[in-house]
């Protein structure tokens, strides 16, 4: 989920709310999915000292950034964050992965989008070398944002 995409606020449906994360990580039904998201959730809250907030029905956030852009298009989105799809675990990576190409290549077994990194399981990767993907992220997004 890339920032620069031309949402407004008014525009974006994926927005923070007070729904419990609990209860969206209960609520999935496939136990090895369910046990992905607990650990990756455990990881990101290390990671960004911060607690998990859902934003919109299907994504746990964490943090929150305000992009505005010289078009005027401007809003707020999550630092970091995953979501369990049906083919897999969405991973959210905020200002991709362009710099993050030798990480990546240790990794294990994924795919990317722009901002999106899409694990089958978490038995096909490293999870240091997540960690360490996530935690750079985060980095980058504190640098370019302040947060």
């Amino acid at each position: 989920m890339q920032a620069d995409r031309g949402d407004t606020v008014a525009e974006r449906k994926t927005q923070e709310n007070d729904a419990s994360v609990e209860a969206f990580l209960n609520a999935i039904e496939h136990d090895g999915r369910r046990s992905d998201c607990e650990t990756v959730n455990e990881i990101m809250r290390r990671v960004t000292g911060k607690e998990p907030k859902m934003w919109g029905d299907s994504i746990v956030g964490f943090g929150r950034y305000h992009y505005k852009y010289a078009s005027g298009r401007e809003g707020d989105l999550f630092v970091t964050g995953f979501s369990p799809r049906k083919t897999a675990l969405t991973v959210y990576i905020v200002p991709g992965f362009t710099r993050f190409e030798k990480l990546t290549k240790r990794l294990g077994k994924y795919k990317t989008g722009k901002s999106c990194l899409y694990i089958k399981k978490l038995d096909d990767i490293d999870l240091d070398t997540l960690e360490e993907l996530i935690r750079l992220s985060v980095e980058r997004m504190k640098e370019a944002y302040g947060v």
